[in-house]
């Protein structure tokens, strides 16, 4: 059964702004595990997967009913890339599944979450 839907877009440009802006930003948003894998990426692909962490987790929060707040925060949830490149749940404060999806172009990233959970609760 799906629990909630949440999709986000966020503009690569305005990411790069806040980063080079305030120190503390990508600590704030990307947990350790997700700090690790940015380490090994460089040049646009660089900007596009702290936006797209930064807008995955704004589509999980919106899925989950509340937004970026007091009840789910930037380190509650934390997107890896498979071997694939595909983003996967590898952190979250969802007892259930949570699909995810992203895409991009060049100024763009637009992501979906869907959170889902079976009938006694868990995926």
């Amino acid at each position: 059964m799906i629990k909630g839907i949440g999709i986000d877009i966020t503009e690569i440009k305005r990411v790069q702004a806040a980063v080079n802006k305030h120190a503390q930003f990508i600590p704030k948003v990307l947990t350790p595990a997700e700090q690790a894998q940015l380490e090994n990426l460089s040049g646009q692909r660089y900007w596009e997967y702290i936006s797209s962490r930064f807008s995955l987790k704004e589509s999980f929060s919106k899925a989950m009913g509340t937004g970026i707040g007091t009840q789910v925060g930037f380190q509650d949830i934390s997107f890896i890339n498979n071997d694939l490149g595909r983003p996967e749940v590898f952190q979250s404060i969802f007892s259930g599944r949570a699909h995810a999806s992203v895409s991009h172009t060049d100024q763009l990233v637009m992501t979906e979450v869907i959170l889902e959970e079976g009938s006694d609760g868990n995926s």
